[in-house]
Parts: structure tokens; C-alpha cells; sequence
């Protein structure tokens, strides 16, 4: 999935953690809302503005992190 349209980071919003759409949640929020057992349809109920394809991006944004950060640990 593209996420880039979707995750913004600016460096004076929530300490320039990446968000959603230049909204005020992060990847990380979302991210942990659902670790803790949220379902998808929960976290779209508590966050209106948010899409089930910015849940997504969400996904797709932490996949690309975690094959970026093997790919520094292997070198």
C-alpha cells in the first residue's frame, strides 16, 4: 500500500511524530489502540476523521519501518 499521502510528519506537530493526514493522531496511537484490543470499527467510532484505509497506512507504515530498521541492522 502507498501510504505517503497519508502519513505526514511535520516537525511542530506531536513532537514530529508521524500522523495521520496532518491530523493530530499519530501511527503510534492508532498502532497502540489496537494492540490493546480495539477492534478497527472502535478506533474509527472514537476518531471519526479517521478511514479504515488510514488504519491501513498505519499498518503499512510500520511494516515499511521495521524492513528499513533490519535492513540498517544488517549492514
Amino acid at each position: 500500500m502507498e501510504y505517503q499521502h497519508l502519513i505526514t510528519i511535520e516537525t511542530g506537530k506531536r513532537g514530529g511524530k508521524p500522523c495521520i493526514r496532518g491530523l493530530r493522531i499519530t501511527v503510534s496511537d492508532v498502532l497502540d489502540y489496537l494492540a490493546s484490543g480495539m477492534s478497527e470499527d472502535e478506533v474509527l467510532r472514537d476518531f471519526p476523521d479517521l478511514t479504515h484505509e488510514d488504519i491501513r497506512a498505519c499498518f503499512a507504515f510500520a511494516a515499511d519501518r521495521e524492513r528499513r530498521l533490519m535492513a540498517i541492522g544488517t549492514k
